[in-house]
């Protein structure tokens, strides 16, 4: 049997576990929100049109923070188009994903929406077909405590308390071409750095992030970050980051190890972000924020154009996900937790129907998709400090990044509680890994409280609404615990997780 091996430290610590790394996304796009948050038809639905199964789901799993209009959806977004008596809300054309939005959802409600899931929002602004004034103006409306046209707008509207919103966006994805107010960097530089600095005057402790290359494959990826911080770098906290990977042409082996990627590109910005932070002599650090990530096919969406039609919520990008896909999402997570001490922020995109872990049939049920379980698990596991880690295992060739550890793994460990947390990957197309992980540092008493894996003999079989439990985490009896190592067999093409705990 192959073997890989690490020994884990509790004084080898990378940063402390963001809460903020379990975050998601919900974009007026497809059926994210119409039949996907809300449906006030539904059977579930509560007294606020929110299906309850859904949010049932979005608590199960793990979700923090919630990044919210969009997306390409926020580029030619009116903020203040969603909110009053719904009866009086225009409808209007959304450009970017050709549907039309009914605006029946706001900023008021997604805000309550919000608070019923226990997650923090992170808001977008549009800097894309807007500017400062638009920017300043939502602010107005959800921060603003009382006493000024827009805080008293949103009391009259029911929200006697502002929404407190810390975490804001300056736009999205404004490197693209594709984006509604596409810029060049030196544009948004200026921009953002502007909408930065009025919005500090209206709440000086505010986080705010700008953007960053939309994939690491654009012609600009690099000198965007460079010229966009040149200009910003004082005035926000972060950086954006998104990435989405997909099986092309049947090389699995490349798939599965596209955290390879991930790993590259966090270390570029990184780089990059540190050397302006030089250049300008200044000791703050730019922290990522990797707020969209996910599997996606996307080479059949562009071959599938959008929608001749103009309609309300068209099905839109919605993957069916399998084993494999599942083990990437995993491994994904891995790369973004061994990143904690600059990724402080992650958004997995989407939440609901597009490209997304619960999915649901209008007037019908909710399921998970693959891609739930590593996510929920790692997020109700992952606790206290991320540990560092050099692992010692075998390698193999792949076609797109080059050579590759067959095993990938990360570490938590908790001080309060004592609990080490080991979360692993094996990308083998055909054999198990026997890993051996040294817990002798942390002293002899260790028994292992829960193992799960996730695998299954078909790597493309997905669950669905007439059978959503084919795929699901099953507790691993493969993990012995002797003289201070516990050895975990990793089935091929596997995500695993074990927690292991003081009696």
């Amino acid at each position: 049997m192959l073997r890989a091996r690490v020994a884990l430290n509790p004084a080898a610590v990378v940063a402390p576990v963001s809460r903020r790394t379990f975050g998601s996304f919900v974009e007026h796009m497809g059926r994210c929100v119409y039949t996907g948050i809300y449906e006030p038809g539904h059977p579930l639905a509560d007294e606020d049109g929110f299906r309850t199964d859904v949010l049932a789901l979005a608590r199960e799993l793990g979700v923090s923070m919630i990044r919210y209009p969009g997306g390409n959806f926020v580029s030619g977004y009116r903020w203040e188009d969603g909110v009053g008596p719904r009866e009086q809300r225009p409808r209007r054309r959304d450009l970017a994903w050709r549907s039309i939005e009914t605006n029946e959802v706001g900023i008021d409600e997604f805000a309550k929406w919000a608070e019923k899931a226990d997650v923090e929002i992170m808001y977008a602004v549009n800097l894309g077909t807007r500017g400062v004034q638009e920017a300043l103006d939502v602010h107005e409306y959800v921060n603003h405590p009382e006493g000024t046209a827009l805080s008293e707008q949103r009391r009259a509207n029911g929200a006697e308390k502002p929404y407190g919103i810390k975490l804001w966006c300056l736009g999205n994805e404004l490197d693209g071409p594709w984006q509604t107010g596409h810029k060049t960097p030196e544009e948004y530089g200026l921009l953002a750095a502007s909408t930065a600095r009025a919005l500090r005057s209206a709440e000086p402790d505010l986080e705010l992030v700008a953007c960053g290359s939309s994939s690491s494959s654009m012609p600009t990826f690099g000198t965007w970050e460079s010229t966009v911080l040149e200009h910003a770098y004082d005035v926000v906290d972060y950086v954006s980051c998104h990435a989405y990977y997909e099986e092309h042409d049947g090389d699995l082996g490349s798939f599965l190890a596209s955290a390879v990627d991930m790993d590259f590109f966090v270390n570029s910005i990184v780089a990059t972000a540190d050397a302006v932070g030089a250049r300008l002599k200044s000791t703050k650090k730019i922290n990522l924020s990797f707020d969209e990530w996910n599997v996606w096919y996307l080479s059949r969406f562009q071959n599938a154009p959008l929608p001749e039609e103009w309609k309300v919520a068209p099905p839109v990008i919605e993957d069916r996900y399998n084993v494999a896909d599942a083990v990437v999402v995993g491994n994904l997570l891995i790369s973004l937790l061994r990143h904690s001490d600059r990724v402080t922020a992650a958004c997995q995109a989407q939440l609901v129907n597009v490209i997304a872990p619960i999915m649901t049939e209008p007037g019908g049920p909710a399921w998970k998709q693959t891609i739930f379980h590593p996510f929920a698990k790692t997020a109700a596991l992952a606790k206290g400090d991320v540990l560092r880690l050099h692992i010692d295992a075998p390698s193999y060739d792949t076609a797109k990044y080059g050579t590759a550890p067959l095993v990938d793994a990360v570490a938590t460990h908790d001080p309060a509680t004592g609990d080490v947390t080991v979360f692993a990957v094996n990308r083998d197309v055909e054999n198990p890994v026997e890993f051996a992980v040294d817990l002798t540092a942390f002293g002899a008493d260790l028994t292992v409280a829960e193992s799960w894996t996730l695998t299954d003999d078909d790597v493309y079989a997905y669950n669905s609404k007439e059978d959503p439990e084919r795929v699901t985490l099953r507790p691993s009896g493969a993990v012995t615990l002797d003289a201070g190592t516990a050895t975990i067999t990793l089935p091929r093409v596997s995500w695993n997780a074990v927690r292991l705990s003081r009696p």
